[in-house]
């Protein structure tokens, strides 16, 4: 499942291809309460299909009949690009569904050749960051090489949006815990590779829209160089695996690299990876493990809400007081109890 940026670039194109009028709706700023962040993006076809979302509910509903009365050019004058503000007033808020007297900006372009969002969605199933500048006036668009994440910046003459590739999780070990947590993954919008060599483990395992692969998993994260969008999580309960896979994911740009075990099973792989490996201190702080939140986590399919829940929240920036996490809640909670 892709996320749902990288779904609304995909299927703008795709009505492009079938010669279909197309808007390109993106969320410039925001004031207060939103349903959806800067930088959100939803197309709009002729006939008001959409893919994605702005606000999930009554701006798109304005929109859709707007144009569905009077064509794409209702809410884009000579097919140039416009900006559009909801929620000026308390009223118009609660009109449009925006929480706690909320204002949301938008930006509406009808796709056209100079829009280059087929060169868009390529550099992001490349896994390149892009600076996407729209001139306002003119509706060209120039794309460059950009930091991977970025709020978008408009001003008279141009919105300034930062795009980049779709999260990832990297998953070493396909057992039934795994096979949660990747359904978990997909349904929050990640991309998901699965990485076990162990032949036996592949006859019984498939989920679809899954990559499965036999390598080794030091071998895989090479091959992959995880980036700031890619997290890893170690599952297999085997050193010979989980090790070699955290090796070298602590020393990417991963912005997760989790296992999991008991506490003492943690302690010794981490003085496993220092003493004959040589990770430093800071490398292994970064380890998360046991990986996941405390929350009483018993079944496979909770144990893996919990890892997942801790991963979107550091994806998301979340700092979590260290009692939330299994090492130290855990022992918190037995002692309450």
């Amino acid at each position: 499942m892709e996320d749902l940026d990288t779904l609304a670039l995909r299927t703008a194109c795709a009505w492009v291809a079938q010669g279909l009028p197309v808007v390109l709706v993106t969320v410039a700023r925001t004031w207060g309460s939103s349903p959806r962040p800067p930088g959100s993006l939803m197309a709009i076809g002729a006939d008001g299909a959409t893919v994605g979302s702005v606000s999930g509910g009554c701006i798109e509903d304005d929109l859709i009949e707007r144009i569905r009365n009077g064509g794409i050019e209702a809410i884009c004058e000579s097919l140039a690009p416009t900006i559009q503000r909801y929620g000026i007033s308390a009223d118009e808020a609660h009109r449009f569904g925006l929480p706690c007297g909320g204002t949301i900006e938008l930006v509406l372009e009808p796709v056209l050749p100079h829009t280059r969002l087929d060169e868009l969605l390529t550099a992001c199933e490349q896994r390149r960051s892009v600076e996407r500048i729209l001139d306002l006036a003119t509706g060209q668009v120039e794309l460059r090489e950009g930091r991977r994440d970025g709020v978008p910046h408009l001003d008279e003459r141009r919105l300034t949006a930062y795009l980049g590739p779709q999260f990832r999780i990297i998953v070493i070990g396909a057992g039934d815990l795994s096979r949660f947590l990747c359904e978990i993954a997909r349904g929050v919008g990640f991309e998901v590779i699965v990485c076990d060599p162990r032949v036996e483990r592949h006859a019984a395992w498939s989920l679809p829209g899954v990559e499965i692969s036999r390598e080794m998993p030091d071998d895989l994260i090479l091959r992959l160089k995880p980036d700031a969008r890619t997290a890893v999580v170690a599952l297999t309960h085997d050193p010979k695996l989980d090790d070699l896979a955290l090796i070298d994911a602590l020393q990417s740009d991963a912005f997760y690299v989790g296992a999991i075990g008991s506490r003492r099973n943690t302690a010794l792989r981490r003085e496993r990876l220092a003493t004959h490996f040589g990770l430093s201190e800071s490398a292994l702080a970064s380890l998360h493990g046991p990986a996941g939140l405390y929350i009483g986590s018993k079944t496979p399919a909770e144990i893996a809400l919990s890892i997942m829940a801790e991963v979107v929240a550091k994806k998301n920036g979340v700092v979590l007081p260290a009692q939330v996490g299994i090492e130290a809640g855990k022992p918190l909670h037995e002692q309450r109890g």
